[in-house]
């Protein structure tokens, strides 16, 4: 089994795939502080809820955006899974041309949420991403990668609510029954989730416009990213694993066997 791992600024999603099957998945807090110690025993005491042995993985790759857990994360996976891990860098290879100014500045997970996005839906395609951050990436038809958007996500938003005012109380993020809005809570409502579909039609149709794709496929993963994708045709398919898909991709193309 191949263990993929996306490290975000929020959590560590975790896929564990034989062949091309998705066995299971799991979930860790990003936290900075933590030793390799405590990474390794959560590694091992959740693979054992899944009934996984350390000794069915056979490789590990990693796409992380945040440095500073990398060298913990690193040393638990060596250690306790016994499996260097392959780390998405420079040098990876992952079929994408990157043809932006600074393709350097390109996060990890970003680039291997547009490989699955490229080699499961085809291009040209739009890959949507509700992270932490709500991007829009494109790769043309050629597999070419050099535009994205970058907002600030729905929880981030939400947050800066609740955060800088004295008296708006935290909610759940959901769709209200109506966008005509009678009490506080389902205002703010209102305000994220219309907000963000707004957003995401303009932007996509903007997309279009500019590049004259009208047959431009629109993918969408993320942890909201499904409220959104329920509530707007613009979205084609939702896929709430494509970030790990992407890494299980890219470690075959780096790896001398193959599917």
């Amino acid at each position: 089994m191949i263990l993929t791992i996306d490290v975000g600024n929020t959590n560590i999603n975790c896929g564990l795939f034989a062949g091309t099957s998705l066995v299971t998945t799991f979930r860790l807090t990003t936290k900075q502080s933590c030793t390799s110690d405590e990474y390794g025993i959560a590694f091992i005491d959740l693979l054992r809820i899944n009934n996984i042995s350390k000794a069915d993985i056979s490789g590990t790759i990693i796409a992380s955006v945040v440095p500073g857990v990398m060298h913990a994360l690193v040393g638990a996976i060596t250690h306790y899974l016994g499996t260097a891990p392959l780390i998405m860098g420079p040098g990876i290879k992952t079929g994408i041309k990157i043809t932006s100014e600074n393709p350097r500045e390109i996060g990890a997970n970003r680039i291997a949420t547009v490989v699955a996005g490229y080699e499961i839906y085809g291009g040209p395609v739009l890959v949507l991403d509700f992270g932490t951050a709500t991007t829009y990436d494109l790769v043309t038809a050629e597999g070419c990668f050099g535009a994205g958007v970058t907002a600030p996500g729905l929880g981030i938003s939400a947050k800066a609510m609740w955060e800088k005012t004295a008296k708006l109380p935290e909610v759940e993020i959901k769709k209200p029954k109506s966008i005509l809005a009678k009490e506080t809570i389902s205002s703010i409502q209102a305000g994220l989730v219309y907000g963000q579909i707004g957003q995401t039609e303009y932007i996509i149709n903007q997309v279009k416009k500019e590049t004259g794709y009208e047959n431009l496929k629109v993918v969408a993963t993320g942890g909201l990213g499904r409220i959104i994708a329920e509530e707007t045709d613009a979205i084609q398919v939702f896929n709430s694993h494509l970030t790990l898909e992407g890494l299980r991709l890219i470690y075959y193309k780096n790896k001398s066997t193959s599917l």
